[in-house]
């Protein structure tokens, strides 16, 4: 099984729209997204494979997705670890799907010291401005 993580913590997943079929596109983290722009009309839904903790491309596919327009739900999935929830966030993520051995070695409140990703943008706090919004 798996747990999804918000900014409210662990929730049920309330995707109801099935895994397969044209509303859902899958990636993985070396996904070139010049592959997928033209099919992302209709997709309501797009999961992006994250093999390993130390693997980032995941994180600049997400932003590459919103830059294009992309407005849908946008998932991250596998090996992310509480401390890269800020960046999931800021990067255009709007849930992590973890596997259960790991929200047992991460409980819901080390990802909860994360959810305030907006107030913690050091990038902003360097410039001198406001938290990105």
């Amino acid at each position: 099984m798996s747990v999804i993580v918000t900014d409210s913590g662990f929730v049920a997943d309330n995707w109801t729209g099935g895994f397969e079929g044209a509303n859902v596109l899958q990636l993985a983290s070396d996904a070139a997204l010049k592959d997928y722009v033209d099919s992302l009309d209709g997709v309501e839904l797009v999961i992006v494979e994250f093999p390993s903790f130390a693997d980032g491309r995941g994180f600049t596919l997400a932003r590459q997705l919103r830059l294009h327009g992309f407005a849908g739900r946008l998932r991250a999935k596998g090996h992310v670890l509480a401390d890269q929830y800020a960046m999931a966030r800021r990067s255009g993520f709007d849930e992590v799907e973890i596997s259960d051995e790991l929200a047992t070695r991460q409980p819901a409140d080390q990802w909860l010291a994360r959810a305030d990703w907006k107030s913690h943008n050091y990038q902003a706090r360097l410039r001198g401005g406001q938290a990105a919004r």
